[in-house]
């Protein structure tokens, strides 16, 4: 895949989740139902092209230690969003309505470690993850400083409303621009650790 793609496809598939899940609350709540599964089979899509951005993102940062832990870390946390967006997804399918997905979401969230592991810490390491690689890239002047800026308005501004998803989606989008330009003249194979 030319990683250029995953640098427009992450977030303009998270945008469309964020779309898709505001329409799906238009009716005051929000699942089961197509628009449910839509939406979270877009942004599984997202973190998917995630995976090739950080990638990216640590070879343009010289894939030293610093890069490598950058990424490492945003990709577990991509590990734990997307065994969340899974679950999500299997709730809603065995959901007739969205009372029964509290019920069955209530006793997955009591299983030790999930809450943790699943919903409230390890899928914080993502942003981390993203935000540090992108900070590494512009100490290192590759991109500019606002790249960083509007990589942690991403992170952010859908944390404090997640009506703003898109918004914050947007944002990235346009830090994005510059790494699929750097990534196509980076794209060589990744630099040996001396």
């Amino acid at each position: 895949m030319n990683p250029r793609i995953a640098f427009v496809a992450a977030p303009l598939l998270t945008m469309a989740y964020g779309v898709i899940r505001i329409l799906d609350g238009l009716d005051g709540s929000r699942g089961p139902g197509l628009a449910w599964t839509t939406g979270h089979l877009a942004f599984l899509g997202a973190l998917t092209m995630f995976v090739v951005t950080f990638v990216h993102m640590r070879r343009m940062a010289g894939s030293n230690t610093l890069s490598t832990v950058s990424a490492t870390i945003g990709i577990v946390g991509i590990l734990s969003l997307s065994a969340q967006f899974v679950i999500d997804m299997i709730v809603g399918f065995l959901s007739a309505d969205h009372a029964a997905m509290g019920v069955h979401f209530e006793r997955i969230q009591a299983v030790p470690g999930v809450l943790f592991a699943v919903y409230t810490v390890v899928p914080v390491f993502f942003f981390i993850g993203q935000f540090a690689l992108a900070t590494q890239l512009a100490v290192q002047r590759r991109v500019k400083a606002w790249t960083s800026v509007l990589v942690l308005l991403d992170c952010v501004v859908p944390n404090l409303d997640k009506d703003l998803m898109p918004l914050g989606a947007l944002f990235l989008l346009v830090a994005f621009i510059p790494l699929a330009g750097l990534v196509s003249r980076t794209a060589g194979p990744a630099p040996v650790a001396a």
